[in-house]
């Protein structure tokens, strides 16, 4: 666990997302900010039991997206806690089963687009235990020196929140302190102000925008889902330097045009560029499969046949008086063939 500033810790699920506890300011009490993939219950009950006291529980939980990686294990610590799981409206049908997220976009290069093929679509559906935060209130459910701020562009209703009194940033997938676009990256935590999520970005001007109205804010300490925690003038620095250098890929499903999303799911989808990957692999898979049949053919008539003359040599032995059976053919020697 790391501190990003006073009352609010960072713990690394995994090494690879971040969740927070947020202390709301009188003693004892606490917000969880996102939950992880799934199967992080347990290190999320063992680090609040070593942060507050043993079988502590928080007001709430409080989303920043719906993505996996964030609220994995919500419902379960949810009904463990017995607490609400608070998120903006415009995640609603997300979350809760109605819609599915802008399909990613794996064409966009790098080794996270790559990965992203393969990742779940299908959420888990939170049921009644959600709840939906008051847009035109911008303070936060149980946090009130907070302030939360809607930034889209990677999830339709994503939240970052901000403490003004010391200029703390938790920036959600609107942006990493680390390079996201590297696997190796994210798992050793290397830090570096970075675009987020990019296959997972629907609206590329919306994402640019979200980070300079971040930017704008001049955070001193920033904790984000992915990377670690960074505190001091490079924090600022470095999150101006994205916001006026902010790189859009070169091509992908929504570099030129967005998704479009309403309060009830996705309204329009911008075509899918072919992805070259799936036929790649299916013609590599045919190939290994034929050939791995062809073996099969060849090697099992050699046996066939093998076998079928020592039957013959053995007989013409036994019925010559002979009691020791011929030397068997290489295939069928001990440890060779078998």
């Amino acid at each position: 666990m790391d501190t990003l500033a006073a009352g609010v810790t960072q713990l690394r699920i995994q090494r690879f997302v971040n969740v927070y506890f947020v202390e709301t300011g009188t003693p004892g009490e606490w917000v969880l900010i996102d939950t992880g993939l799934p199967g992080s219950k347990k290190p999320i009950l063992a680090a609040a039991d070593k942060l507050f006291y043993p079988g502590s529980h928080p007001e709430a939980i409080i989303l920043t997206h719906g993505h996996l990686d964030h609220m994995g294990a919500a419902k379960e610590l949810a009904d463990h806690w017995n607490v609400p799981i608070i998120v903006h409206p415009l995640e609603l049908p997300y979350v809760t089963g109605q819609a599915l997220y802008p399909p990613r976009d794996p064409t966009v290069g790098g080794s996270l687009a790559f990965m992203s093929r393969f990742f779940p679509t299908q959420l888990p559906n939170l049921g009644n235990r959600v709840q939906a935060l008051d847009a035109d209130d911008p303070s936060t459910p149980h946090l009130m020196a907070w302030q939360w701020l809607h930034v889209p562009g990677h999830a339709p209703g994503q939240l970052a929140f901000f403490r003004e009194a010391d200029r703390v940033l938790i920036g959600a997938d609107a942006f990493a302190t680390t390079h996201h676009d590297s696997i190796p990256a994210v798992l050793l935590g290397i830090p570096k102000i970075s675009r987020a999520g990019t296959p997972f970005n629907y609206d590329w001007e919306a994402a640019r925008t979200s980070v300079q109205t971040l930017a704008a804010l001049e955070p001193r300490a920033i904790g984000c889902g992915h990377g670690p925690v960074i505190i001091g003038s490079e924090a600022a620095a470095g999150l101006h330097q994205l916001a006026d250098n902010y790189p859009v890929p070169a091509h992908g499903r929504y570099v030129h045009e967005p998704a479009r999303t309403d309060s009830s799911g996705v309204e329009h989808l911008p075509p899918a560029p072919k992805d070259k990957l799936p036929i790649q692999a299916a013609i590599i898979g045919g190939s290994l499969l034929a050939a791995g049949a062809a073996w099969l053919l060849t090697g099992g008539r050699r046996k066939i046949k093998k076998s079928k003359a020592y039957k013959k040599a053995y007989k013409a032995a036994k019925k010559s008086g002979k009691h020791q059976p011929p030397t068997p053919p290489p295939l069928y020697r001990s440890g060779v063939g078998s």
